[in-house]
């Protein structure tokens, strides 16, 4: 090879390699996917006070659940009523008492992935089944 080959093949190498230079970083911050936003200390603040109050409600409805089972069905032993299909109830219940309940104190259950609303009713049924429990003794 002459010299103003390689001249011009190490020139259009150094063009590639910025043509990669500039792909490189876009693919690595991850492009299509949306860049991660640092959040201000009053979004911090609001997402907190959010669970606080996504907690609460949950905690509340478990409770009262748990008392309306206790006084409507009492020990429970009666072998027609399952435990576990009550649950589901109570749980069934729930989801669509929170969807109306939590616009009411500003939150938007639009938002609301599958660990949400896991998390949730999770506070559901345990804060039900230790209300029912704590009833019973």
């Amino acid at each position: 090879m002459s010299k103003s080959s390689k001249k011009k093949q190490s020139a259009s190498s150094n063009t590639s390699d910025a043509k990669t230079a500039e792909v490189v970083p876009s693919s690595i911050s991850g492009a299509g996917k949306t860049a991660f936003k640092p959040k201000t200390p009053e979004e911090k603040k609001q997402v907190h006070i959010d669970g606080i109050i996504k907690t609460v409600v949950a905690s509340i409805i478990g409770i009262i659940a748990g008392v309306i089972i206790f006084t409507q069905l009492g020990v429970g032993d009666a072998p027609e009523i399952k435990w576990y299909a009550i649950l589901t109830i109570v749980a069934a219940l729930s989801y669509y008492a929170m969807r109306l309940i939590f616009p009411l104190v500003k939150i938007n259950p639009k938002d609301f992935g599958f660990k949400d609303w896991f998390y949730v009713e999770f506070i559901v049924i345990n804060f039900c089944m230790v209300t029912w429990t704590l009833l019973l003794n």
